[in-house]
């Protein structure tokens, strides 16, 4: 049975259908974004007051002095980003809610297979970011934390239909006991792309009953030493985890997008919006493209021929397909030969949810900036070995040049020579997270940052120069240096 048959109220009504009519006018799309980030930056101004009424429709029209087109699809954005949801009838508005990252780690992780993510990126990620949140796991462990780690690797040892069970759940908790928001959200990523590398193994085989004893031997052995106290330990134990880990996967797993589509939408909870349902929606269709080959500018199917393979009604597809547009995954032509069409994903979408959730978690200066200094010493290091490259010299200098050249916030200029290193060292997941990290830093610092006089623009031009210098010169250690030292001086900016 099908999900539209298992609830037949979610049949699109003439009202459901017009609301979901997407505006023409590109002004209108761009406007709406733009009110969207005032809705978000209130909701950030007032505490994030989870339950409470930012407004009604009308009310919400008048106060961003916009048309009913335009709030309609600005409250999309906002629901897309899980700030807010609008709630029709009595007593209805727009109602701010607790973030959740879950979808938007997907869909990066769709973005990942689909930018050609290698198993050796996702390991030198893993291998940096993991051991670090495992060392303050262990300096911060409480009662209830032992007691989850203990819970977490006792699961493991649960032998009934061990197919359905992910052995990578200690990182996430591990993550989660570090204390750092960032840890936690990223690990999030980097074990759900595990997943999705993972080769299936017949259970019950000799090889499967070998990995699993190996796994659990492992995670018992980074649980003791988190559990102990013992930070050095932690780190070394999931080091070697990870060293293990990167060997056992080099001759046992697949490229991601080789997967077959799944068979079965994952139902929704009675009573839950039609947005859910169209998310749950949007996951399979998206998944459904990866495992095709995800054919840019192919037709994947026409309205109809949606509606009867995922068994919904058109009011769900319109608003899956929405989903699909946001973040650029396909998006619905209309007309002879239309249908929906297969398009280049776009990451940006799950950059802003990420950023949003971050700032929800309040991140603190000193959490944001470990982070980003394990991901930037993996980047300098990188760009480093590759310091004799042809044109390397040339596109450093250009980063350097931007902080004092043209037009442009002093925020996107300083950031610039960030981005072309991480672009220059090759780890798309390293890109991602460092996107992210630039993302929380200018909302955190608002839409108008104070402007950075010349003399402080000089400044940060003269140190990456000099970390520049140090990279073309293939001295690791002192590029690294100069690079944590810029970095450290972040969190005199944070408030």
């Amino acid at each position: 049975m099908s999900v539209a048959q298992a609830d037949p109220s979610r049949h699109d009504s003439p009202a459901e259908t017009d609301d979901l009519e997407r505006p023409d006018e590109p002004a209108v799309g761009k406007l709406a974004a733009q009110v969207a980030r005032r809705i978000e930056a209130d909701v950030v101004r007032r505490g994030w007051p989870i339950g409470e009424s930012l407004g009604s429709e009308p009310d919400l029209r008048e106060r961003y002095g916009v048309s009913r087109a335009v709030l309609r699809e600005a409250v999309r954005l906002v629901e897309h980003h899980k700030v807010a949801r609008m709630r029709r009838g009595p007593n209805g508005g727009l109602f701010a809610t607790a973030p959740d990252a879950g979808p938007a780690a997907q869909a990066l992780v769709i973005y990942l297979e689909y930018v050609g993510t290698s198993l050796d990126d996702l390991m030198h990620a893993r291998r940096l970011l993991e051991p670090l949140a495992g060392g303050l796991a262990a300096q911060r462990i409480t009662e209830e934390g032992i007691t989850l780690v203990r819970q977490t690797v006792d699961a493991e040892q649960i032998t009934d239909r061990p197919e359905d069970r992910s052995l990578e759940g200690l990182h996430v908790v591990v993550g989660e006991l570090s204390g750092n928001p960032v840890y936690r959200l990223f690990i999030d990523v980097l074990v759900r792309l595990t997943d999705r590398f993972s080769e299936p193994m017949s259970v019950g085989t000799r090889e499967y009953r070998r990995a699993r004893t190996w796994v659990v031997h492992q995670h018992t052995e980074i649980a003791d030493a988190v559990i102990a106290g013992d930070s050095g330990k932690a780190e070394a134990r999931l080091s070697e985890y990870l060293d293990g880990l990167s060997e056992w996967m080099r001759t046992h797993s697949r490229s991601p997008a080789s997967g077959t589509a799944r068979s079965v939408i994952t139902p929704v909870k009675e009573g839950e919006p039609l947005t859910k349902l169209a998310e749950v929606v949007a996951d399979r269709i998206r998944d459904d493209i990866a495992a095709s080959g995800w054919p840019i500018g192919t037709v994947f199917g026409s309205e109809s021929d949606l509606l009867r393979r995922y068994g919904i009604s058109r009011a769900v597809l319109r608003e899956a397909v929405r989903l699909l547009e946001y973040h650029s995954i396909a998006r619905m032509r209309r007309g002879p030969g239309g249908g929906l069409v297969v398009g280049a994903p776009d990451p940006q979408a799950s950059i802003d949810t990420m950023a949003l959730y971050l700032e929800y978690m309040q991140v603190s200066g000193p959490d944001l900036v470990a982070v980003r200094d394990a991901i930037e010493m993996g980047i300098v290091t990188r760009v480093t070995d590759r310091h004799n490259e042809p044109g390397l010299a040339e596109q450093l200098e250009s980063a350097v040049r931007r902080m004092s050249e043209g037009k442009g916030s002093d925020q996107g200029k300083a950031d610039h020579f960030h981005t072309v290193l991480a672009d220059l060292a090759g780890n798309p997941v390293l890109s991602l997270f460092l996107r992210i990290l630039s993302e929380l830093w200018r909302r955190h610092l608002g839409e108008d940052p104070a402007e950075v006089g010349p003399a402080a623009r000089l400044e940060v031009e003269h140190v990456h120069r000099r970390i520049a210098e140090a990279v073309l010169a293939g001295d690791d250690g002192i590029a690294r240096h100069r690079m944590r030292r810029h970095l450290s001086a972040l969190t005199e900016w944070w408030h």
